[in-house]
């Protein structure tokens, strides 16, 4: 009953963490596009801080839930992507810069206010504080990998529009046309080719080279300039 009791108390330290990491990260993207000139989002009703507006059933909680039941080492979630008509923005090229990297710089801003939060948590009971402590640690962690993560340079990734609105216009096409099988080729370098290398004897940790060990950095950096 107890260990019942522990798993349930550890999964509600990840519920808000994630909720509102995902959903504000696609808020972000809504904000920065109308800001651009372009209002698609707000006519969607998607223009708003509201996490139930952004919620996607599979990727807000489904997904992030079985990672939890199943003890996965990493925890990973989407919301519903933010419409965003990029031909409306203006300027057209810093328009898209500023959309993509919306998303992760408010990932940036929650694990600034976690960290904050946790250097000046008031003293309430110990096991409120226990469970406050853990639930702003897993949002610190959860938001910096989310920035990192979404900052690869891979289409359809935030990172990946960023590359597409600085490169030249033949790189830009083949980047372009790269949106609907990026994401298929993300998942088939950061997960199969471990997956498969492993069987051959190989560790190939891909996902800590390109996520884990950069989150880690930044949380690091953070920490040291906030406290």
């Amino acid at each position: 009953m107890n260990h019942v009791f522990e798993m349930i108390v550890s999964a509600t330290t990840w519920v808000l963490p994630v909720l509102f990491a995902v959903t504000f990260h696609e808020a972000g993207h809504g904000f920065a596009a109308k800001a651009f000139g372009d209002d698609t989002a707000q006519r969607a009703g998607r223009l708003s801080l509201n996490p139930i507006r952004h919620i996607d059933p599979v990727g807000t909680i489904v997904i992030p839930g079985l990672l939890l039941l199943t003890g996965a080492p990493f925890l990973f979630g989407y919301a519903k992507p933010v419409p965003v008509a990029f031909y409306r923005l203006s300027p057209q090229r810093i328009g898209i810069i500023g959309v993509a990297i919306a998303g992760p710089a408010i990932n940036i801003v929650l694990a600034i206010l976690s960290i904050m939060l946790l250097a000046w948590l008031p003293s309430f009971s110990p096991v409120v504080n226990d469970w406050l402590g853990r639930t702003l640690q897993n949002s610190v962690a959860l938001n910096c990998v989310l920035a990192v993560f979404n900052m690869l340079p891979i289409p359809p990734l935030d990172g990946g529009r960023v590359l597409t609105a600085i490169s030249p216009a033949p790189m830009a096409r083949v980047l372009m046309r790269m949106e609907k099988t990026g994401m298929i080729l993300l998942i088939a370098l950061i997960f199969l080719l471990p997956y498969v290398t492993a069987q051959l004897g190989i560790d190939l940790p891909i996902f800590r080279w390109l996520v884990i060990e950069p989150a880690s950095a930044l949380i690091n950096f953070l920490a040291n300039i906030i406290t």
